[in-house]
């Protein structure tokens, strides 16, 4: 039986309702979804992070710039890492480096630490 469990709703901090936007996604079988929301300080300011864990479905909603990325868990040698557009974020314990891919492989990332 298929049931729609997993519902992320992103706001943007701009002040307006015109700026919410939801999105449903149906997962099979699905008890619970483990939310988590961080902020990271970063060098250029914090980036907003929200955690969406369902038996194995792993979603982040990174603000990057003011807009919405929506990431999926993809593979990782060490730690969590989502892909999402142009972006990379691995995040590591208190840690996270964003990585813009448009600005090419050798590109260093944004490196960010968890706020307390």
């Amino acid at each position: 039986m298929r049931r729609s469990i997993l519902a992320l709703v992103s706001t943007l901090a701009l002040g307006s309702s015109a700026f919410a936007a939801t999105l449903e996604i149906d997962l099979p079988d699905v008890e619970s979804v483990e939310t988590t929301a961080v902020t990271y300080a970063c060098p250029d300011g914090d980036i907003d992070a929200t955690y969406y864990n369902a038996d194995g479905n792993s979603l982040a909603v990174v603000i990057i710039d003011g807009n919405p990325v929506v990431m999926s868990n993809v593979l990782a040698a060490s730690g969590a890492k989502y892909a999402g557009g142009p972006y990379i974020w691995w995040t590591k314990g208190d840690n996270a480096d964003l990585y813009d891919l448009m600005k090419g492989e050798d590109a260093d990332p944004v490196s960010c630490t968890a706020k307390d």
